[in-house]
């Protein structure tokens, strides 16, 4: 039986409607929250079993792993200890782990938490002495609906903005990817279990700077937006005397700093092991814009 977390998130629903489309006949168990959106998991006809789930609650995901073969983890990278020992707990054969690219920064904060994750995983199961396969699955910056925090926020930024400032100018590459190429994803690698192990990066199609993601988002909302410069260091200055006349509440000086950080990496591996093949980008970004506009148009 497989167990999936975070399957009525954004991903996890495109990851469940690609199970339904290929008629996926296996149990399905699914955690899910007593608010959680369950139309689609209601309505999909599948081999399904629905559990309300705390992942924070030890006794409550030992319950939900009883009889379980393969875990597909989605919920959140900060779930992934307990999940993990769960599963070894429950001698689980597979597990495969929605993780993220930000464990590459080298700014700490952005990195050291997920490093730290990881490394208490590798820690259980070399304690656990299990044979357990362990797959590491790390999107870029995800989007592709109207309530997405990365690309609905900017897109709304630019429709309300005509003065718009870009720290370092925007120079620094991003290579965003569509929920929608993600739920694809899952599905090609839970139904290849050739892939024992690996670490895989889902990365949208290419690369693209940020100045000209902003650009495109401005043409598509068809605005005249002026974006301008803040050097990165100004950028810092001014992150660090907001945290000081808000007194610390506010703390936004490594997020500046990773302005200036590509974070931009390639999917090759993915590619050549599982067929992994994102839409463009400007596909992607188009439906959202016209999403937005829907949405505002309706409001």
């Amino acid at each position: 039986m497989l167990l999936i977390t975070g399957i009525t998130g954004h991903s996890g629903s495109y990851f469940l409607r690609h199970l339904i489309d290929n008629n996926y006949e296996s149990p399905i168990r699914c955690t899910i929250r007593p608010n959680s959106n369950l139309s689609l998991l209601e309505s999909s006809n599948l081999n399904i079993e629905k559990v309300i789930c705390d992942l924070d609650d030890e006794f409550s995901l030992d319950n939900a792993m009883l009889g379980i073969d393969e875990v597909f983890h989605i919920g959140s990278i900060f779930y992934s200890r307990n999940v993990v020992k769960s599963a070894l707990k429950n001698k689980v054969s597979r597990i495969i782990c929605v993780h993220t690219t930000g464990i590459y920064s080298k700014f700490k904060s952005a990195s050291a938490e997920y490093k730290n994750i990881e490394f208490d995983i590798e820690k259980m199961i070399k304690r656990d002495k299990s044979s357990i396969q362990l797959i590491y699955l790390r999107p870029t910056m995800i989007y592709g609906y109207v309530g997405d925090r990365n690309m609905a926020i900017f897109i709304k930024m630019v429709d309300k903005i005509r003065l718009f400032p870009l720290i370092d100018y925007g120079k620094n590459l991003l290579q965003p990817v569509n929920g929608k190429d993600l739920g694809k994803a899952y599905f090609q690698l839970l139904i290849n279990k050739n892939i024992t192990s690996g670490d895989y990066i889902l990365s949208g199609k290419d690369a693209i700077s940020m100045l000209d993601m902003m650009h495109t988002i401005s043409n598509y909302l068809q605005k005249k937006t002026i974006f301008f410069n803040i050097p990165l260091g100004l950028g810092v200055i001014l992150a660090k005397l907001f945290k000081l006349v808000t007194f610390n509440r506010f703390d936004f000086i490594e997020r500046v700093q990773r302005m200036g950080e590509d974070r931009s990496f390639s999917h090759a591996e993915a590619t050549r092991d599982f067929g992994y093949d994102p839409m463009p980008f400007s596909e992607g970004l188009q439906n959202e814009v016209k999403q937005y506009l829907d949405n505002i148009s309706h409001s």
